[in-house]
């Protein structure tokens, strides 16, 4: 099983840069943790102060010990920077499918 934590950032447009440079200051550290299997911050293409945040996790310890940690609270502690509380859904992931499985699927349609 694969835990997926995804939070929506949305940054006051001014304090844009700071957002962004927390979530950069932020990323070495979390992909350091145990059983953090990737961690990784986007931003909208259309709208620059809209942020998401992605961590995929190996075991809901581990994810109890990031949401626990120094680095989580930091990331909790931007919301001055926000125009609205930050958006946090939890994912638990028992199956993973990759290219073969589309593949499969795009020749079925034939």
């Amino acid at each position: 099983m694969m835990i997926i934590i995804r939070m929506i950032l949305n940054a006051h447009p001014e304090k844009h840069l700071e957002v962004l440079q927390t979530l950069l200051s932020l990323m070495k550290p979390v992909r350091k943790e145990p059983g953090c299997r990737s961690c990784c911050a986007f931003y909208d293409i259309d709208d620059k102060n809209h942020f998401t945040l992605l961590q995929e996790w190996e075991t809901p310890k581990d994810m109890n010990n990031h949401i626990q940690s120094l680095q989580f609270g930091v990331l909790l502690g931007i919301k001055t920077l926000l125009s609205e509380p930050p958006r946090i859904r939890i994912h638990t992931v028992s199956k993973t499918w990759g290219m073969d499985a589309v593949q499969a699927l795009r020749q079925q349609k034939g």
